[in-house]
């Protein structure tokens, strides 16, 4: 029987093509979950940080609204509407007819107060024509006094020659005496018609022809007052006359708005006032429109809070008191350029943002305790 050798065992080495032990499935999910979680909370931090410095160098508030003047329009005189040329919303330019008042009563007014000048100047007239009268009787006097002299001197030659008599003589010096007291009288009665003239002229007829020169320039002012015209450009609202309807002085009729004038009331936070400043740039969104921005600039700061205008201001001078952050009014300039259209209306709500002018590094190095 054949004796094999036996042969000594050679060690086998591992294949490395074996598969490796695969990771539990909660540990795939775990990364998976706290990459996810660090993704969100940079995210969230950088937004965060974005939204912070935009906060503090962009200011904004959802408490504004948009103002303007209301202009109201109202009649100077009484009398019934002729014509009413306007409607409700109409553009109206400085200057432009609204409504006429029937204006016969106040032609007649008129009338009447210059047929008064013309009377006061006839008086006036009559005075100078009694002037004129006397003078004309000074002069008819003095006319016969020098005929009363001559008279007298050709009949003392005549008496020294014999020719004629003593009568005859006294009676031509009687007539030169009265021929020069009569030239006395009428000079006399032309002085005094001349102060009695230039007093009524200076205290009476002209006092009264100025008086009712008045009156005729009242009148056709109030003639001029049946014609009622815009006082400026605006859009007309409120309008409660019609034709026929009978007014009374001061009644309001309609309301006149200038929108191409408005202007933005924004409360703000007694807080965010700190960087604001008049001049600074403001843009605006309104719910109206959007996705369109409109642009603006920051006026004015109001003197005080709401609540200290208010009707009934708050005490806080009492044993009850609460800490309220306050509100500011704050007046921000719509730019004519950004609504050309005037598209804004009185009422509107509208966001502003204040842009301060603030950069980032501004905002972080209020941040650094140790400055």
């Amino acid at each position: 029987m054949e004796e094999t050798s036996a042969e000594p065992a050679v060690p086998t080495e591992p294949d490395s093509t074996e598969p490796l032990p695969e990771r539990k499935p909660g540990t795939r999910k775990r990364t998976k979950a706290l990459l996810i979680l660090l993704t969100v909370c940079a995210a969230g931090g950088w937004f965060g940080i974005r939204l912070f410095i935009s906060g503090s160098t962009n200011i904004e508030t959802d408490n504004a609204f948009i103002e303007a003047r209301v202009v109201p329009v109202s009649a100077k005189v009484s009398g019934t509407v002729a014509r009413v040329l306007v409607k409700d919303n109409q553009f109206v330019k400085q200057g432009d007819l609204l409504l006429e008042i029937d204006e016969r009563d106040y032609q007649l007014q008129r009338a009447k107060a210059a047929a008064g000048v013309g009377i006061a100047e006839n008086e006036s007239g009559g005075e100078q024509v009694k002037v004129e009268g006397a003078r004309a009787a000074l002069q008819s006097a003095r006319a016969r006094f020098d005929q009363a002299v001559t008279d007298q001197t050709r009949a003392e030659n005549l008496f020294r020659r014999d020719v004629l008599p003593k009568e005859q003589l006294d009676r031509t010096i009687t007539a030169r005496r009265v021929a020069e007291a009569q030239q006395k009288e009428a000079e006399e009665s032309l002085r005094r018609m001349q102060a009695e003239a230039g007093l009524a002229i200076k205290a009476g007829i002209n006092a009264k022809i100025r008086e009712r020169k008045a009156q005729l320039g009242e009148a056709e002012l109030q003639l001029s007052y049946t014609k009622i015209y815009a006082p400026r450009d605006g859009y007309i609202t409120r309008k409660s006359v019609e034709t026929g309807v009978n007014i009374q002085a001061g009644q309001p009729l309609m309301a006149l708005v200038p929108l191409q004038d408005a202007w933005i009331t924004a409360n703000y936070k007694e807080r965010q006032l700190t960087w604001m400043k008049p001049g600074q740039k403001v843009e605006f969104s309104v719910d109206a429109y959007p996705g369109r921005t409109f642009s603006g600039t920051l006026d004015s700061i109001m003197a005080g809070t709401g609540s200290a205008f208010s009707l009934l201001p708050p005490e806080n001078a009492t044993g009850n008191y609460v800490k309220v952050v306050q509100r500011i009014p704050v007046k921000i300039t719509i730019d004519r350029n950004s609504d050309p259209e005037h598209l804004l209306r009185v009422g509107m709500s509208v966001v502003p943002v204040v842009l301060t002018g603030r950069s980032t590094g501004d905002v972080f190095r209020e941040l650094n305790p140790f400055r």
